[in-house]
């Protein structure tokens, strides 16, 4: 949702839904925002009935504007609206949704949408200020209420709902939120009434590397590669929610999370220009991931891994595995002491921050409990039977359905991993042993393809040399050729380190 911009990124402000005589006014929507809040499904079906469906388009600043789609509604007009909204320059910039690019039908956009506004490579040599729009009638206009949940997960909304009532209460009687001073990127604590922690909130464009990133670490727009290549600045948030909506049965216990859209003053906006007076603060709209906060002890870099259940690792790890996590350190491994008198028991991980999983290629993944001694006992029948019972594909829909701005390459390793890991998982192995099989091995200045890489490239390779001399049909050829996971870096990879038999 989220793309080489080196210039300093400059002020930004958001209304958070904008209607316009451009395309009349849509008469359901104060009846929508009020079933959006008490009748979820009621609010669906109103809007589909009347063609009514809201977007929250971003641009590659980090601005956001929240409005109403109706029949009428095609890319320019879109476009026009940013621009008289944000004094936005929209000419030369492409309206882009996941992977697709909008040329002017909208009908492919889901309801509660992002999509990214994104300037074409030509015309990227200077920033341009995302402007506060100006004037009350803008403001009068705004109908969304200051948290907004993207998307209608089942099982996760009514979890998110209430967690959303309880902080917007707090909101109401003065109830700060709290930067998190930990990690690269910008995270905020929002608190209830009590001054409890209730959720944590990480914009997408204070990510690391992203435009307003708060602790320096700027210089890209969104949708460019980040602190991973094969994972965008900006597009950490859907995977957060990705890896939660994958944790079946809360297998691996990952905290309830939900893309969200949400206006708050504390959030972080740089000016860009050295010397500036601190902005005064405003309120301002983001998307963001909205996790439920879960009070712990520590984390597992904090302490000793003897305790850690043979369970919740074999969970932790066969999750990371599917997702092909790039980032599974101790720090992101939350433990909560057992209730009660002491300090006996086995202990409770809450996996945190899957924002670096599901890359757009197979990479080097970062599995902290590689090596610990859990990790090389045999899976249970009951960590068996839910290998199994896996099914990628099924696991792909249910993706486009709940996050339709996921790109297509990370559905490719969602399910070239999930096969291996059922594949690996029949033949007896054991999380470490598969965990090292996707991991590569470095040597003295160069670095080597994993196991799986080495047969990803050989299944190229077989099936480009058998086309050289038998002709296939192309029906055959598409769903062969689903898994070319970008082989060229791969190949180079492997022909640097020369030491394998490929």
């Amino acid at each position: 949702m989220s793309r080489n911009l080196d210039s300093p990124v400059q002020t930004q402000m958001a209304v958070a839904v904008f209607k316009t005589p451009l395309t009349g006014a849509n008469k359901m929507e104060g009846k929508q925002h009020k079933h959006h809040h008490h009748h979820h499904h009621h609010h669906h079906q109103l809007q589909r009935q009347s063609s009514g469906r809201r977007v929250f388009v971003q641009t590659e600043t980090g601005c956001v504007l929240g409005m109403e789609l109706d029949r009428s509604d095609n890319v320019h007009t879109v476009k026009r609206r940013l621009q008289i909204a944000l004094n936005f320059p929209t000419e030369e910039s492409s309206l882009t949704y996941g992977d697709m690019v909008l040329t002017n039908d909208l009908s492919a956009v889901r309801n509660d949408s992002p999509l990214l506004l994104k300037r074409n490579f030509m015309h990227r040599s200077s920033s341009t200020p995302c402007l506060s729009p100006t004037g009350r009638d803008l403001q009068q206009k705004d109908r969304s209420g200051p948290i907004e949940i993207l998307g209608q997960s089942e099982d996760c909304f009514s979890i998110v709902k209430q967690m959303v009532k309880d902080i917007v209460k707090a909101m109401k009687v003065g109830v700060e939120p709290l930067p998190v001073h930990s990690g690269l990127g910008g995270a905020y604590y929002f608190r209830n009434k009590k001054g409890e922690s209730v959720a944590i909130v990480k914009p997408t464009d204070e990510e690391p590397f992203a435009p307003n990133n708060p602790k320096g670490f700027v210089g890209k727009a969104l949708g460019q590669p980040g602190l991973k290549s094969s994972v965008r600045v900006g597009e950490t948030g859907f995977r957060e929610v990705a890896a939660y909506l994958l944790d079946y049965g809360r297998f691996a216990n990952v905290p309830p999370t939900a893309l969200v859209k949400i206006t708050h003053s504390v959030f972080n906006v740089n000016d860009g220009v050295k010397g500036n007076k601190p902005r005064e603060k405003k309120l301002v709209s983001k998307i963001a991931s909205f996790q439920k906060f879960v009070a712990h002890d520590f984390d597992a870099s904090d302490h000793g891994t003897s305790s850690f259940p043979v369970a919740s690792v074999h969970r932790i790890g066969i999750l990371d595995i599917r997702i092909l996590n790039t980032d599974r350190h101790g720090g992101n491994l939350l433990v909560k002491k057992p209730d009660g008198v002491g300090t006996f028991g086995e202990v409770e991980l809450i996996p945190i921050d899957h924002g670096l999983c599901l890359p757009e290629t197979l990479e080097d993944p970062y599995f902290e409990w590689i090596h610990w001694p859990q990790a090389s006992l045999p899976f249970s029948d009951e960590e068996l039977d839910y290998i199994q019972k896996l099914d990628p594909l099924k696991d792909c829909d249910m993706l486009r359905r709940e996050l339709p701005m996921i790109r297509d390459a990370c559905l490719r390793v969602l399910v070239l991993c999930t096969v291996f890991l059922k594949e690996a998982a029949s033949y007896g192995l054991c999380l470490a042993e598969i965990g090292e099989m996707m991991t590569r091995e470095f040597h003295p200045g160069e670095e080597e393809p994993s196991e799986l890489e080495v047969v990803c490239i050989e299944a190229k390779r077989s099936i480009t040399e058998r086309d050289v001399f038998s002709p296939r049909s192309d029906v055959v050829g598409e769903a062969e050729f689903q898994f070319d996971l970008d082989c060229d870096e791969l190949e180079s990879l492997s022909m640097v380190s020369g030491s394998r038999d490929l």
